[in-house]
C-alpha cells in the first residue's frame, strides 16, 4: 500500500513522494505526535533514535524507506536498488544510518541538520528497560583506538580468546568515602545494541588505514554481545574505590571494544547520582529537593542524565519536562521574574474575575486583593504605596489562572515591602474564595534569614486573620545553591521547605569526573596484572567474587575481593585478609553478616536479571546510604572505607608481580 503522509526535508522542505511499503503505514504514523519544528518523521525512524526516546509498544516492524526525508538516501550497493530506494534521490553521505530490521540493507545517510534532529528529538515516552524493539547500533560509540587494537587481536588470531575485564574507580569522589553506582540499565542497553551496521563498517573503512584486510571488516559486521556475560553490583548500591562495579567476560576482541561504551554510560551516571546523594545527606530526609539544571547542563543528553540520576540520588522532582515525560520523575516549577516584570498595573490583568471554589458568582480578584493589601500592610506596618503594582498584578493574574496552585516569587523587587505583602494579599483573597496558596520562592539575598522573616509574617497573618494553614505555607529557595549553602542553612537555622539546585548539581564542579576505568584482569584463563610505579594504578588480577562484610550493628565495615574459585566466606567465620594500601600487613576479621555483591545481569545476549524501576532504584539507593555507619557517611573527612583481598588473591598478586620484574 502507499503511505500518503508527507515528509519534509529539514533543508529543502520538499515533500517525499509516497513510497510503497511492505506493510501498512498509517497505524504507525497515527501513533506519533505532531512533528517538531524542523522535520516531520514517520515513527518508522524511531528505532534509529537513542533507546530512552522510544516507545516500543507503539511501533511494529520499522520501515526505513518511509522514514527517510528526500535527498537523504541512496542505494550504495552494486545491485539494482529496491523500489523504495529508487524513488529517493541521492544524497551527500553524512552521518550514516541503517535500520537492521528493514528489508532493505542499503546504507542510508542523513544531512547534518537532520542528524541533529533525529538524535535530540524525543517523540514518544520512554520504553520499558530493554524491550525487544530494535536498537541503534552502539558499537561505534567507542574510541578509534579500540578498533585499531581489535584489528591487532584479529590479525594475531587472538580475537576469540576468552577474556575478562572490570570497571571500577580508583579514588572516592568529592573527598568522601563512597559513590552510588548508576547507569547499569543504560550499560545493558548498550550491550543489547552492540553491533556494527553496514554503514558503520563503511565508515570505518574510510577512516582506518587502507592496508587493513577486507576480511576484518566482514568480521566486524558479524559482531554482537551474544557471547558476553556481565556481573554487576545492583544499580543504586553504594560502591567503594577499587571494588569492581561491573565485570565483563567474553571474547577478547568484544570485551576490548566495550570499554569506552560502558565507561561513557556509567561514569557520569554514577558521578551525578553520588553528587545528588551528598546534597540529600546535607539537606536531611524531610527537605524537598528539586533538580533544575536543564539550562546549565552539558547539552540535552547531559541534562536528561542529570535529571534521571539525581532522582536516583535522592532528589524529589525535576523542572525538566522531558525528563518527567521519559522517566516518570515528578515535575515541579514556580514562576520566573520575567512573568512578574511583564506587568505594570492592575488594569493589565485579564481576566480578573474568579468564581468561589464552592460555586457562586465570580468575584473581581484584583479588587479583592487590593482591599486585603491595605489590611496586610496595616498588620506589617508598611505603606501600601511601597508595594509594586505590577507585581501585585502579576500575582493576581497568576492566581486567576491557577487558583488551586498559586505560588509567588517574592524577590523581583523588595521582599519585605512589596513581594511579601503582595503575596499575602492575593493569598488571603484566594482564601476568602475557598482556595489555598501552595508556596513562595526566594531567589536572592540571605535565603536562610529571609526564610525566617517570611515565616514570621505568615504566622502573624495566620493568627491575626484566623487562617491556620497560612502559618505553614512552604518556602522554596534557589540561587546557585551548593553544598556550602546547605551547610550554612543548617548552621544558621532556616524555615526553608524546598531547595532548587541546578549548576552545582548537574555540572559537579567539585569533581567533574568520577574517573572510572576498565581493565583486563584475565586472558585465556591467565590472570593479568598492570604494574606501574604509581601503586594506585596497579590492578588486582584474576576474576573475582566480591563480598560486603557487616558488623553486629548492621553497618558494612569492609568489602572483600576473593578469587572466583575460592569458597564463599560465612558469617561468624574468622577471615585472613589484606587491606589495600596496607598489603604488607595480615589482618583477621569476623563479619556478622556476609553479602555477595555481584549478580549476573547479562548472558547469551539477553538480560537475565529483572531490572528494577527508577523509583525502586531510588529507594534502594537511600537504603544503601542509610546502612553506612556515620563515620563512613559523613561528607567531610570521613573514615576511609577499607577494601581488602583474601590471602590467596594477595599471593597471586605477589607471584604475578615477581614474575613481571
Amino acid at each position: 500500500m502507499l503511505c500518503c503522509h508527507p515528509r519534509v526535508s529539514p533543508s529543502a522542505a520538499i515533500p517525499v513522494s509516497p513510497l510503497e511499503l511492505p506493510s501498512p503505514c498509517p497505524p504507525l504514523c497515527a501513533a506519533i505526535p505532531a512533528a517538531l519544528s524542523s522535520v516531520s518523521l514517520c515513527p518508522c525512524i524511531l528505532p534509529l533514535l537513542p533507546s530512552r526516546y522510544l516507545s516500543c509498544a507503539a511501533i511494529p516492524a520499522p520501515h526505513v524507506h518511509c522514514a527517510l526525508p528526500p535527498r537523504v538516501s541512496s542505494c550504495a550497493t552494486k545491485t539494482a536498488p529496491c523500489p523504495p530506494c529508487a524513488a529517493i534521490p541521492a544524497a551527500i553521505p553524512v552521518s550514516p544510518l541503517c535500520c537492521p530490521a528493514s528489508p532493505c540493507r542499503h546504507p542510508r545517510v542523513l544531512p547534518p541538520r537532520a542528524s541533529v534532529s533525529l538524535l535530540f528529538s524525543p517523540l514518544l515516552p520512554v520504553s520499558p528497560p530493554l524491550s525487544p524493539c530494535p536498537r541503534p547500533a552502539m558499537a561505534p560509540l567507542a574510541d578509534l583506538y579500540q578498533v585499531s587494537m581489535a584489528y591487532g587481536h584479529w590479525r594475531a588470531g587472538r580475537h576469540r580468546a576468552p577474556a575478562a575485564a572490570e570497571l571500577f574507580f580508583r579514588r572516592p569522589p568529592f573527598r568522601g568515602s563512597f559513590a552510588l553506582g548508576a547507569g547499569l540499565a543504560e550499560g545493558l542497553r548498550g550491550l543489547r545494541a552492540f553491533r556494527f551496521s553496514a554503514a558503520d563498517v563503511a565508515y570505518l573503512r574510510s577512516v582506518l588505514p587502507s592496508t587493513i584486510d577486507d576480511a576484518f571488516f566482514d568480521y566486524l559486521a558479524t559482531l554482537d554481545a551474544s557471547e558476553v556475560t556481565v556481573t554487576a553490583i545492583p544499580e543504586g548500591s553504594v560502591v567503594f574505590a577499587r571494588v569492581p562495579f561491573l565485570q565483563v567476560k567474553g571474547p577478547l576482541l568484544v570485551v576490548q571494544l566495550l570499554e569506552t561504551t560502558l565507561l561513557c554510560l556509567i561514569n557520569y551516571a554514577s558521578l551525578v547520582a553520588t553528587n545528588a546523594a551528598r546534597f540529600r545527606l546535607l539537606a536531611g530526609p524531610d527537605m524537598k529537593l528539586i533538580e533544575m539544571g536543564l539550562r546549565r547542563a552539558q547539552g540535552p543528553d547531559g541534562a536528561l542524565s542529570a535529571s534521571k540520576y539525581s532522582y536516583i540520588g535522592g532528589f524529589d522532582c525535576t523542572s525538566n519536562i522531558l525528563a518527567g515525560k521519559l522517566y516518570g520523575i515528578p515535575v515541579r516549577g514556580t514562576i520566573a521574574h520575567s512573568f512578574i516584570m511583564s506587568f505594570r498595573c492592575l488594569e493589565e490583568v485579564q481576566p480578573r474575575e474568579l468564581p468561589p471554589r464552592a460555586g457562586g458568582d465570580p468575584v473581581d480578584l484584583a479588587d479583592l486583593a487590593v482591599s486585603w493589601l491595605q489590611r496586610v500592610c496595616d498588620l506589617l506596618q508598611t505603606p501600601p504605596s511601597k508595594a509594586n503594582q505590577g507585581e501585585l498584578a502579576a500575582f493576581v493574574s497568576y492566581a486567576v489562572t491557577f487558583p488551586c496552585d498559586f505560588q509567588g516569587l517574592l524577590d523581583t523587587y523588595c521582599v519585605r515591602r512589596s513581594g511579601l505583602p503582595n503575596f499575602c494579599a492575593v493569598a488571603l483573597a484566594l482564601h476568602q474564595l475557598g482556595y489555598q496558596a501552595i508556596g513562595v520562592r526566594l531567589d536572592s539575598g540571605d535565603l536562610a534569614q529571609q526564610s525566617k522573616e517570611i515565616r514570621g509574617v505568615f504566622q502573624a497573618c495566620g493568627a491575626h486573620f484566623q487562617v491556620p494553614w497560612f502559618e505553614t505555607i512552604p518556602i522554596a529557595v534557589s540561587n546557585d545553591i551548593s553544598e556550602q549553602s546547605l551547610e550554612e542553612f543548617r548552621r544558621e537555622g532556616s524555615e526553608i521547605d524546598m531547595i532548587g539546585i541546578g549548576t552545582h548539581l548537574v555540572t559537579c564542579p567539585l569533581q567533574p569526573s568520577l574517573g572510572c576505568v576498565y581493565k583486563l584482569v584475565e586472558v585465556n584463563g591467565s590472570p593479568c596484572l598492570k604494574l606501574t610505579e604509581d601503586e594506585e594504578k596497579m590492578t588486582i588480577p584474576g576474576m573475582k567474587a566480591i563480598y560486603r562484610l557487616y558488623d553486629a550493628a548492621g553497618h558494612p565495615f569492609m568489602d572483600l575481593m576473593a578469587l572466583e574459585e575460592e569458597p564463599s566466606p560465612s558469617a561468624g567465620q574468622e577471615l585472613g585478609i589484606r587491606v589495600l594500601g596496607r598489603l604488607e600487613e595480615s589482618t583477621k576479621v569476623i563479619p556478622s553478616t556476609v553479602e555477595p555483591l555481584h549478580r549476573t545481569y547479562f548472558r547469551d545476549g539477553q538480560v537475565c536479571e529483572p531490572l528494577p524501576s527508577l523509583p525502586e532504584v531510588r529507594t534502594h539507593a537511600q537504603l544503601s546510604l542509610n546502612l553506612l555507619s556515620p563515620a563512613h557517611r559523613r561528607l567531610h573527612e570521613p573514615q576511609p572505607y577499607p577494601v581488602a583481598v583474601t590471602e590467596r588473591l594477595h599471593q597471586l598478586f605477589l607471584e604475578l608481580r615477581q614474575g613481571s620484574l
